[in-house]
């Protein structure tokens, strides 16, 4: 590096954000994670020891993903080389892993590649990085916000450990903007501000575990805030709410926020718990969630989960569905919480899913049976002659409308595939069942 690409760097890392430039250099200053880099964890003393392997760390936006990686960078005696994935091509990698080669056969020292945003490669740049891990040219370090078991190649993730990262707690957020506001060399120590306890709170808990959130809106507030007459700048409330005025919301539609959200939505559902059900809703219509997938949801909960132990669960999901098309939001919230709400109140059965279930691996597991000839239909030409339709006993000429003539196949006889439950009207259906049974035995 010559003294112009020096300077360069210097004044880069003095313009930088501020959440850039508060990065942790060394492990005891890094915030949260402790269940990764607690002194008693495996990752704390491979970095300590300097015995780090091929690493990928996941999990969501301003967790300390890069910040470990810049740890490492800062600890190692391994060459330190970073890309990122958006913007890096096959030439970039081709150059990083020939100058690996180098540095291991001449000097024997180790390079660690440092890939952000890792699930952006697509499965050739994956492919093509995946020997040189195997052999030991690199160690890797990839860092995503995706589940790896998703997004990266197989063989990669089985020749890494993965360390999930989470959301900071309320308390670590409020120790970055402590450090933040006190820190003279890389914070905003030298500005003289200070916070109330109420809007530290309050940006601490509006971050929503993102400390980039979180440093980025202190930053506003101080930068923007007019110094008061004893000449410091106090961050109020007031200040505070206008630096930061929604509230990070943790959601990918493609990912793990959109998977795990519509799971709990429908659990809730089907545990009868009207208010987490609404809950989950409201979670997924604040990050944009399309209306018409959770209407979809809705009613395959309503089929699924409460089946005829209430039956008009489908009819107000399906209308539901329909009406949501209709009305789009803000309106379409209100029917979609009110569908959610009568499912999640509905009494709950499985006996229709089960019914099918059971029935579709039979027919797959064994031979087709015939229809029994009855059955079949007796209206096309020379259908009598063949026998069809001949011996079926029309059911509204009986008592009851039940003549309690067979209709499974002969092999099939005394199969039962819908049990109904004691559930809502399921329970009506059973005991409906059992009187024509009982009535046409009795003749």
């Amino acid at each position: 590096m010559d003294l112009f690409e020096y300077m360069n760097e210097v004044k880069k890392e003095k313009e930088s954000p501020l959440a850039s430039r508060l990065r942790p250099q060394t492990l005891d200053e890094v915030v949260g994670q402790q269940h990764i880099i607690g002194k008693d964890k495996l990752l704390y003393r491979a970095i300590k020891a300097d015995k780090i392997s091929s690493v990928i760390f996941y999990g969501p936006p301003g967790t300390g993903k890069t910040t470990l990686a810049k740890v490492i960078a800062n600890t190692t005696s391994a060459e330190f080389t970073q890309i990122n994935a958006t913007s890096a091509g096959k030439k970039d990698m081709e150059e990083v892993i020939h100058g690996a080669k180098e540095r291991l056969g001449m000097y024997g020292k180790r390079t660690i590649l440092f890939v952000d945003e890792i699930h952006r490669f697509n499965k050739g740049q994956q492919d093509y990085l995946l020997p040189f891990v195997e052999d030991g040219t690199v160690i890797l370090i990839g860092a995503t916000t995706e589940n790896p078991y998703f997004e990266v190649n197989g063989a990669l993730i089985s020749r890494s450990i993965i360390f999930e990262l989470k959301s900071l707690e309320k308390e670590d957020i409020k120790v970055l903007i402590q450090r933040a506001l006190t820190d003279t060399e890389r914070g905003l120590g030298a500005y003289g501000a200070d916070i109330t306890g109420e809007a530290l709170d309050f940006l601490a808990d509006m971050a929503n575990g993102d400390a980039r959130s979180a440093l980025n809106a202190i930053e506003l507030g101080v930068l923007t805030t007019e110094r008061s007459p004893d000449g410091n700048i106090h961050i109020t409330m007031e200040t505070a709410s206008e630096c930061i005025q929604k509230r990070v919301l943790r959601y990918d539609k493609d990912g793990d926020n959109h998977y795990d959200t519509i799971s709990a939505f429908i659990k809730s559902m089907r545990g009868s718990d009207p208010d987490a059900a609404v809950y989950y809703l409201a979670r997924m219509l604040a990050a944009g969630e399309e209306v018409a997938f959770i209407a979809r949801r809705i009613m395959i909960c309503a089929a699924e989960d409460v089946s005829n132990a209430d039956p008009n669960a489908l009819v107000v999901a399906t209308s539901a569905a329909l009406a949501v098309e209709r009305l789009g939001m803000p309106e379409a919230r209100i029917v979609l919480a009110q569908a959610a709400t009568y499912v999640a109140c509905a009494p709950k059965s499985n006996s229709a899913i089960c019914a099918i279930d059971k029935a579709m691996e039979l027919v797959q597991s064994r031979r087709t049976d015939p229809i029994p000839p009855y059955l079949q239909d007796a209206h096309y030409k020379n259908a009598g002659k063949l026998g069809h339709g001949i011996g079926y006993q029309y059911s509204h000429v009986f008592k009851n409308h039940y003549s309690g003539q067979p209709y499974l196949p002969e092999g099939l006889r005394g199969e039962t595939f819908y049990e109904c439950s004691e559930q809502g009207y399921e329970a009506v259906q059973k005991q409906w069942l059992k009187k024509l049974k009982e009535e046409n035995e009795n003749g």
